[in-house]
């Protein structure tokens, strides 16, 4: 797997709120879904806690500012898989890419007070028989 520092989202970001990703990612006035899939690498950094689910969308927007976000695609993930070393995947970012690019961390039930994430735009992810 090649993770690259300008192609992250979250690098180790704490998650103790609904929130969105440490970094916006600028892909351009281009379409990112045709040709060759583009993948959502999310692996927890550090146990999660009292959460119910954290639901992780791929926001799109025209602008920076995110002033009309859309969602392209949306994965929740239940507490008890919100465990440090687990990983999840976005298989393709789907069609719909406005220029900017972000994730959105909403956090269902009680707040936590820890739980962290790395997550980004990925080539190359390894997976083995194990993974299939």
């Amino acid at each position: 797997m090649i993770l690259d520092e300008q192609s992250l989202f979250s690098d180790n970001q704490a998650i103790t709120a609904t929130c969105n990703s440490e970094n916006i990612l600028d892909l351009g006035n281009r379409e990112v879904s045709f040709g060759t899939p583009v993948e959502v690498f999310i692996q927890i950094t550090e146990d999660f806690d009292k959460l119910t689910s954290l639901t992780i969308k791929v926001q799109s927007s025209a602008d920076e500012a995110f002033s009309s976000a859309v969602s392209l695609i949306e994965q929740t993930i239940l507490l008890a898989d919100l465990k440090a070393g687990a990983v999840s995947t976005i298989k393709f970012l789907p069609k719909g890419n406005l220029g900017y690019m972000r994730l959105n961390y909403t956090v269902t039930g009680t707040a936590p007070t820890q739980g962290a994430i790395l997550a980004g735009i990925v080539d190359g992810n390894q997976e083995s028989f194990h993974n299939i």
